[in-house]
């Protein structure tokens, strides 16, 4: 591939560059959302939230620009060897935030510890067999079978520094007790946290030493997490706060018709579906099941997907704004499949008939269990589902939770289904197939969100062919019949693409990104 080189301007004569072109210098920028990152720590928690908050504190060897386009951070350029993996040349003069020196040795052991048993992103490293260091600023990550994806797959792969994590008794990720790094940060990143109170509010900070050019005039930027929507809407109209993510899709035209403030919208990357307790041997949460568990027959894996009227609840409940989704990622994702393109139809009808055929005429309770502060009406969609489900027989005793105690409970299998939204990292069709689909397989790294346990033998057969084969039509024939086997066997309802609601004063310039990422260095404040 062509080596690419950047050029990076001092922090000191970007910021003579903002005066010179009159843009004045803010004090602070001040936005909330909905959801607090669980965790400082990258290696952690393999979730949006956390993941798109540390992007403007720790950087990966590449990063993805504004057209979500993968460019060099931490490694200025990057070449196959031949079929065994990829070479990695680093960037030199870079440091963390405490002074401490980049080089090679911090990616290797950040590598040993996103990779390790503790880390909930380990599955990105599923096709890794070994990596080398060459020399202080190059590195080999050396491949188990040609990965022509695999710089797209490490976007979101954050570097720590070996001697401060080390020396803060921190060398493994800890998902469930806290230790230094749940807190603290030390990246490399155009931000660095000054201050974090978990739940109430983060504050940061545009780091002096930074290799890049900042993008941004703000001199402090302040998070704060608001789970009642009425409340964050107050505080964004009475000037409390500068911008918010997500707003109630209710709001939107009324707020377009406002004086002072800006609605931003696009489509996220992100598909929402429910999935099912596939392989548990009885419900967990019925009322008047014991000993089976009716999901595991595909007719009422089915009956549930013909039973939900998406028209309906895109209509009603997301306001028009999401679009119907028939597979795990969107028209807009590399792989998607024109040829399976259509959903099963609405058909509470065939739904009560298929429930009769699998034994089930009279219906069943089960548990649903859904977050209420993680997607755009997630509670609302869950509701109104359920009483979708309720015409055909299916009984759902929903709960619904903060986000904060959802993923612990799905990783618990305290669930009989449950509703999951899923943005690719790689924006490509492999990345669900590998974490959603394929048996889980913790010593391969594989279906690390598979809560369900869905497996297919040619699933997870297809799945390293996908991943190495260089025929762009040899591999869509393989993702076809990938998509098809996923949707003749249920193994997920695919509902709708999740929109991007986003609003902020009129003084604000930002940019939306796709995989709704909120990306400080590309703001100012007018």
């Amino acid at each position: 591939m062509t080596v690419i080189f950047r050029r990076s301007l001092s922090v000191g004569f970007a910021a003579l560059w903002l005066t010179a072109s009159g843009v004045t210098q803010a004090e602070t920028f001040k936005w909330a959302g909905t959801t607090d990152p669980q965790t400082m720590d990258p290696h952690a928690t393999n979730s949006a939230p956390v993941l798109g908050f540390l992007n403007n504190v720790y950087e990966g060897l590449v990063r993805r620009n504004k057209e979500m386009k993968i460019e060099p951070a931490l490694a200025e350029s990057w070449e196959q060897i031949g079929s065994d993996g990829w070479r990695f040349n680093l960037r030199e003069g870079v440091t963390f935030h405490d002074g401490s020196a980049f080089t090679a040795d911090d990616v290797l052991f950040s590598y040993e510890r996103a990779s390790s048993e503790d880390s909930d992103v380990r599955s990105w490293f599923a096709p890794v067999d070994s990596v080398a260091v060459v020399d202080d600023y190059t590195i080999d990550f050396l491949t188990k079978a040609p990965n022509p994806l695999f710089p797209d797959s490490i976007a979101n792969f954050m570097i720590m520094d070996r001697d401060w994590t080390t020396s803060n008794e921190a060398a493994r990720p800890s998902r469930e007790a806290e230790n230094f790094a749940t807190r603290n940060t030390n990246g490399t990143g155009a931000f660095t946290v000054t201050s974090r109170d978990p739940g109430v509010k983060t504050t940061l900070q545009p780091f002096d030493g930074w290799w890049d050019t900042l993008e941004s005039n703000i001199t402090e930027a302040v998070f704060t997490p608001i789970g009642e929507s009425a409340t964050g809407m107050a505080a964004l109209l009475s000037g409390e706060i500068d911008f918010i993510s997500p707003i109630p899709l209710q709001d939107v035209p009324r707020m377009k018709e406002r004086d002072g403030f800006t609605v931003h919208e696009g489509v996220e990357a992100r598909v929402l579906m429910f999935g099912f307790a596939h392989q548990a041997d009885s419900l967990k949460f019925s009322d008047d099941l014991t000993g089976e568990n009716p999901f595991k027959d595909v007719r009422v894996r089915q009956a549930a997907y013909q039973a939900i009227n998406v028209d309906a609840l895109i209509d009603k409940v997301m306001r028009g704004s999401a679009q119907p989704a028939s597979q795990l990622v969107s028209s807009a994702m590399k792989g998607y499949s024109e040829a399976k393109s259509e959903r099963l139809a609405y058909d509470p009808d065939a739904a009560m008939q298929l429930m009769k055929d699998a034994g089930y005429e009279d219906g069943f309770s089960f548990g649903l269990q859904c977050p209420n502060d993680r997607y755009i009406n997630d509670e609302a969609i869950c509701k109104a589902a359920a009483s979708m489900f309720a015409k055909v027989g299916l009984n759902a005793k929903l709960t619904a939770m903060p986000v904060r105690n959802y993923w612990p409970e799905l990783r618990e299998d305290n669930f009989d289904m449950y509703l999951l939204g899923w943005s690719p990292g790689t924006f490509d069709a492999e990345h669900p197939i590998r974490f959603l689909a394929h048996t889980p397989n913790s010593e391969k790294k594989l279906g690390s969100w598979n809560f369900g346990d869905y497996s297919n033998a040619r699933v997870d057969e297809l799945l390293p062919m996908i991943q190495t084969e260089l025929d762009e039509d040899t591999r869509q024939a393989m993702i076809d019949e990938t998509t098809e086997l996923l949707q003749q066997e249920i193994a997920y309802i695919p509902m709708y693409v999740q929109p991007l609601i986003w609003a902020s004063k009129d003084t604000i310039e930002l940019t939306q990104r796709t995989d709704n990422f909120f990306i400080l260095r590309w703001v100012t404040v007018n």
